[in-house]
């Protein structure tokens, strides 16, 4: 489910920088990976999940990981990631995929079941 924030009464897709009293839009997701005592600092998920934190440039560059945890930054939060050539024909083979008609079940031929011997008999 796509997050709303209601500003000045109209609805927007924007999402904001989870620090209190900040009003900027955020860049950055930051998840805690507790078993491994780390914080993941990465360009902004594309949806709200729960247990992460969206975050604008300004406070994600200031972000401190608590004592004796690892701090980890990955990617660039303004930039939009890379596709390649591979990963543009993988999505258009599974937008292909996904427009192909399926048959309903009333189209399937009854009784394509068969039973098949041992073959050393």
């Amino acid at each position: 489910m796509k997050p709303i924030v209601l500003d000045s009464g109209a609805v927007s897709g924007v999402r904001l920088c989870s620090k209190v009293k900040c009003g900027s839009s955020a860049t950055w997701t930051l998840t805690y990976v507790h078993a491994d005592a780390c914080v993941v600092i990465g360009p902004l998920a594309m949806r709200s999940e729960p247990g992460a934190h969206d975050l604008c440039s300004f406070h994600a560059e200031r972000l401190t990981a608590p004592q004796g945890w690892e701090l980890i930054r990955l990617g660039g939060g303004d930039a939009a990631p890379e596709r390649s050539r591979d990963d543009l024909l993988a999505i258009a083979d599974a937008v292909r995929e996904a427009a192909k008609p399926r048959p309903s079940p009333s189209d399937r031929p009854h009784g394509h079941l068969r039973v098949v011997g041992d073959p050393d008999e």
